[in-house]
């Protein structure tokens, strides 16, 4: 019990114990009705995997699993589970056959990119016209026991989220290399920004034409 009650959530914000923030999960587990367990990145043996929110960006590492720099890192919009993804399935049509909408979880896996990992995402808005989906990335915790809809494979369009900045801000109309939050692979993606607004969140920003380069 000593251990537990010195735990603390990593600051991701990934969504994936069932609350938007980590902040949130640690309220929770000192009222009882959460433990800390319920958080993926707990080990039990060796205490929190990495640092407490306030401390994350000390520890930002410069560098993806190949070595490869990237600029910034893109984190949730306010409130948000995650950066949002916005994806478009290799069938556009099934999003209007499936009739998928708002809440519904997708899983596929990002072929278009050449990306081997399959990712499940909750949907924030389906297109029927044109099959483009608005996601967040949850992970299969999340999705457990809800209906799913295989997609199998889609291309990955866009993401938006906040930038924190590593090395270099995100300049408008240039191809930058960045790490979305929740890649699970910490594998720096490319992307061109085409916005980029200040927030008192931070920058907000949209990037497309993603490709591992």
């Amino acid at each position: 019990m000593k251990r537990e009650k010195k735990w603390v959530p990593p600051g991701k914000n990934c969504g994936l114990c069932g609350v938007k923030t980590c902040g949130e999960f640690l309220t929770l587990v000192r009222k009882g009705k959460k433990i800390p367990e319920d958080c993926v990145f707990f080990v039990k043996d060796r205490g929190p995997v990495c640092v407490a929110a306030k401390n994350k960006k000390a520890n930002v590492k410069k560098t993806d699993i190949l070595g490869n720099k990237f600029d910034f890192i893109l984190d949730p919009l306010p409130g948000e589970i995650s950066a949002r993804k916005i994806i478009l399935p290799f069938r556009p049509d099934i999003v209007e056959r499936w009739k998928i909408k708002k809440g519904d979880i997708v899983v596929g896996r990002p072929e278009g990119a050449g990306c081997p990992v399959q990712h499940v995402l909750q949907v924030i808005k389906a297109n029927k016209t044109t099959g483009v989906l608005d996601t967040w990335c949850v992970g299969p915790r999340y999705s457990r026991d809800a209906k799913v809809f295989d997609v199998e494979a889609y291309h990955m369009i866009a993401f938006e989220g906040i930038a924190e900045v590593v090395r270099k801000e995100p300049q408008f109309g240039r191809r930058q290399y960045f790490l979305p939050g929740f890649c699970m692979m910490n594998m720096a993606h490319t992307g061109v920004v085409n916005m980029v607004i200040k927030k008192p969140a931070g920058l907000q920003i949209r990037v497309e034409d993603i490709r591992f380069l």
